[in-house]
């Protein structure tokens, strides 16, 4: 009988787990924290609101895999998100659309040709060889008036380096809309699950074959109790005793506050992208699936921050290139059965989907289809 090892029980961990032990192999599974489903995790506090721990988590797919897989284990509930940001109390919508422009720009722009000549006029492509950085996305994208307005403040307060120092790839995930769309995803399937993120994965581990231990951090000699290993926590955490250069990783410290009243702003989500707040945003988890909590409401405020959980690999040229000593030891330990799999053990920044898809095709190498 083969035995597995998963050290992690957030949304990776747990899809590799089901794969595995459906497929008969028998797995345990390790977590450091006192809960499963890693940063997905959520609750009703004390309100009766449901809420994400670790910052909300909107779940949206183009994959027909990794939807058709996840019916399997929850009911879902459509849910189109919406965001607003907020410039001296005045709200716009984001990603940038029409009325963005027209409300923070003082333009009167009626159609989507309109809006395609003004962000041609407006905006500074990129040379030859395209965007180096995620100021030239910004700047290719919506030109330097919203970018300094919208897009440059938040940013740094996010990561703590201008957009200059980052790669393209963090401003090219931010859409651009040339009508009136105020949704933030374009995405195929878009929705939440009913019962919440925690039950969802409480269903995925529930397996005769699958055994978890919380509170549990990985240590090397577990090693040699197990034929495989799949790791899904942060790969420079793995080979700390290399003595390797550590990883950046970008945190979140959340400020609660329950409030005796029935609604405190539009939509769950308002991003505040001036320096003048030292947060980013403000959750209101009551309307992320208009939950009926009479009178009372919470809202949490998202400070970034090094220190703490790691939440977000931080793309800059110096943390790839310390990134891939690390991936070379992973590429020599697969061989001796030590997978890495997941946001953290990739040091990639993946949605929840590409998570999923990434768990599913690691299952898919490991038993050759």
């Amino acid at each position: 009988m083969t035995n597995i090892l998963i050290v992690g029980v957030g949304i990776s961990g747990a899809t590799i787990a089901r794969e595995l032990a459906e497929r008969g192999y028998i797995i345990t599974m390790i977590e450091k924290r006192n809960h499963i489903a890693g940063n997905c995790y959520d609750y009703k506090n004390e309100a009766g609101i449901l809420m994400n721990k670790y910052g909300p988590h909107l779940f949206h797919t183009n994959s027909e895999r990794v939807w058709a897989y996840l019916q399997r284990f929850s009911e879902w509930t459509p849910w189109k998100h919406k965001v607003l940001g907020c410039i001296d109390g005045v709200y716009f919508p984001v990603p940038v659309n029409i009325d963005s422009v027209n409300i923070l720009c003082g333009t009167n722009i009626k159609s989507e040709d309109e809006m395609k000549e003004w962000l041609l006029a407006h905006t500074v492509p990129c040379g030859a060889g395209g965007a180096t950085n995620s100021e030239e996305v910004a700047l290719a994208r919506v030109g330097p008036e919203l970018y300094e307005k919208v897009f440059k403040g938040y940013t740094i307060k996010q990561w703590d380096k201008s957009p200059i120092e980052l790669a393209p790839s963090v401003l090219e995930r931010i859409p651009v809309r040339t009508n009136w769309d105020p949704h933030y995803f374009s995405d195929k399937y878009q929705a939440l699950p009913s019962k919440g993120y925690t039950a969802m994965v409480a269903a995925m581990i529930d397996h005769p074959n699958i055994t978890v231990h919380l509170e549990n951090d990985y240590t090397h000699d577990m090693r040699s109790l197990y034929d495989y290993v799949f790791y899904t926590g942060p790969v420079d955490a793995y080979y700390a005793s290399k003595g390797y250069e550590k990883l950046e990783y970008r945190s979140l410290r959340f400020e609660e506050e329950t409030l005796d009243i029935d609604q405190f702003q539009p939509l769950g989500q308002v991003n505040y992208p001036s320096m003048d707040q030292s947060f980013t945003r403000i959750i209101e988890y009551k309307n992320f699936m208009h939950q009926d909590v009479p009178g009372r409401t919470t809202i949490v405020r998202e400070y970034s921050t090094a220190e703490g959980e790691p939440y977000y690999p931080v793309p800059t040229e110096r943390n790839q290139a310390i990134y891939k000593k690390y991936q070379a030891l992973a590429e020599k330990d697969e061989k001796n059965g030590v997978f890495f799999v997941g946001r953290l053990a990739n040091y990639k920044y993946y949605n929840m989907d590409a998570a999923i898809l990434a768990a599913l095709e690691a299952v898919d190498k490991f038993i050759p289809q």
